[in-house]
């Protein structure tokens, strides 16, 4: 069958409060997402076996915890397809960067295999599935800017300004149980509002924690900080700053250190997923 392209975007935490702990362990949390017009690709072509098959292999990932094959496998059980898939993922977005990008790929698998094997879940049943796989897996199903609370399924669709953002990606893959287990993370955040997140408040609780255990996220958000508010994203290592032209992130990223990484994207509060079937077109500025 023929096999095609599905875009599986990055996320931006514009903001990260843990607001206090949940009877079950878990963090509770109030953020605001935004996508962006970057991320990693998904080709899939229908099997009619109903074997799934993974062609690519993600570094210092066991093949048994890949978040593409256990949302196409997920599916499959819930749904009762007979179907099958060959899925091969390519990466642009950074393991342990706050970026989403494992579970953006699960996202877009779930909607992808939906549509071809013709399941029929509508939204909510695919953010269902998808919260079983991971907390962020919710707002890339969904596929709208969001603020969000609880773990961060709990989503409300929001308007945002739309600006360029330098992202700057350190050589540091972050581990996000790591850091939500450290001592010294504030989980006492007192909630704010969406209208508070608007008129300037709200910062990353994360940020702290990571920039104290990794030096390079420090040297990174200091050094990108000169030129424009910086901010880390969800657990880090990823940094970015938002710019209101094009030219003017990419004249920043221009004299980006040759140590690190980065890219400037478009901020989107539509995600390119929902477009549908895509042709593989991430093109922007990356060095």
């Amino acid at each position: 069958m023929t096999p095609t392209d599905w875009p599986a975007p990055a996320k931006l935490n514009l903001f990260l409060h843990v607001v206090g702990r949940r009877p079950d362990g878990y963090h509770r949390l109030q953020t605001v997402f935004q996508f962006l017009d970057y991320g990693d690709t998904v080709r899939v072509t229908p099997r009619t076996d109903g074997a799934i098959r993974i062609h690519h292999r993600l570094e210092g990932l066991d093949p048994e915890q890949d978040l593409v094959a256990r949302a196409a496998h997920r599916l499959q059980t819930a749904t009762g397809a007979t179907q099958g898939a060959d899925l091969t993922v390519t990466k642009r977005l950074p393991a342990g960067g706050g970026l989403g990008g494992g579970s953006s790929d699960a996202a877009t698998t779930l909607v992808a295999l939906n549509r071809l094997w013709e399941t029929g879940l509508d939204e909510e049943a695919l953010a269902r599935l998808g919260l079983e796989l991971g907390a962020d897996v919710p707002v890339f199903v969904r596929g709208q800017a969001a603020w969000a609370e609880e773990v961060g399924e709990a989503l409300t669709p929001v308007e945002l300004p739309e600006p360029w953002f330098l992202v700057v990606v350190p050589p540091v893959a972050v581990s996000t149980a790591a850091i939500f287990a450290d001592p010294e993370l504030n989980r006492a955040m007192p909630p704010i509002t969406m209208d508070d997140y608007l008129a300037g408040r709200g910062g990353n609780a994360l940020e702290a924690v990571v920039a104290a255990r990794e030096p390079e996220v420090a040297a990174a958000l200091e050094w990108l900080g000169a030129f424009a508010p910086a901010r880390m994203t969800g657990s880090g290592a990823c940094l970015f700053a938002a710019f209101d032209q094009q030219p003017a992130a990419e004249a920043v990223a221009a004299r980006l250190p040759t140590r690190w990484s980065g890219f400037v994207a478009r901020g989107c509060n539509r995600s390119p997923l929902l477009d549908g079937e895509w042709i593989d077109y991430w093109g922007v500025a990356k060095r």
